[in-house]
């Protein structure tokens, strides 16, 4: 055989197999978000918070805790995206509904995934949610603007463990990434809960956000 053809053939054992695990890498890197957010919903891991009913009774007690929200949008992706109270405090156990908005800068309907997560990582298990867009897949329309209650809670078991003693403030944080899992996405429209002129003195301050540029909102 020709010394071409040899080198050719060496070449080509050499470099399919590289072809190979790159395409290998790709396929991870792109489905590494959802299923790592998976594995840590279910075991509660990297401080993700946990989701209850919202029958579920819960004792309230007299300790006080801050929750601060920090919100960002995967950079490609056509969102403004931010939480109407940079933070809440509350008690234990006390159920509080806070607002976040998402506007589309998109010239179509986009299907999104909120990641969450909780800092401290070692208080995530005790923050609850009972109502929150992160749930499932959720459509935008092209510009369109909704307003989105969460739900929550921090459990007063967080007062019992002694690891949390010092803790004050919780930070929440949600990055919405176009979804790589459309099937049965809602529309998040259905969630919008327009703010009524006299909660803000008729300003409506938070959209005043909606003049500002690129897909990351508040962090």
């Amino acid at each position: 055989m020709a010394q071409p053809a040899l080198d050719r053939r060496r070449t080509l054992k050499t470099v399919l197999p590289l072809v190979g695990i790159l395409c290998g890498m790709g396929v991870l890197m792109y489905y590494a978000v959802p299923l790592y957010n998976m594995f840590c919903q279910v075991t509660g891991l990297g401080g993700t918070t946990q989701r209850v009913a919202a029958s579920q009774s819960v004792e309230q007690i007299d300790r006080k805790i801050t929750v601060q929200f920090a919100t960002q949008t995967q950079p490609d992706l056509p969102w403004k995206f931010w939480p109407e109270e940079r933070k809440v405090t509350i008690n234990l156990g006390e159920r509080k509904t806070v607002y976040f908005r998402v506007k589309s800068n998109a010239e179509r309907a986009i299907i999104g995934h909120a990641a969450y997560n909780v800092t401290p990582l070692k208080v995530g298990e005790y923050v609850n949610k009972i109502e929150c867009f992160c749930f499932t897949e959720e459509r935008l329309g092209a510009g369109e603007s909704v307003r989105m209650p969460v739900q929550l809670f921090v459990s007063p078991q967080l007062a019992r463990d002694v690891d949390t003693d010092e803790v004050q403030t919780i930070t929440l944080s949600y990055t919405f990434f176009e979804s790589t899992d459309p099937e049965g996405a809602k529309d998040l429209k259905r969630l919008d809960e327009p703010k009524q002129p006299d909660q803000d003195g008729g300003m409506n301050f938070p959209d005043a956000q909606d003049g500002g540029t690129g897909g990351t909102g508040a962090s």
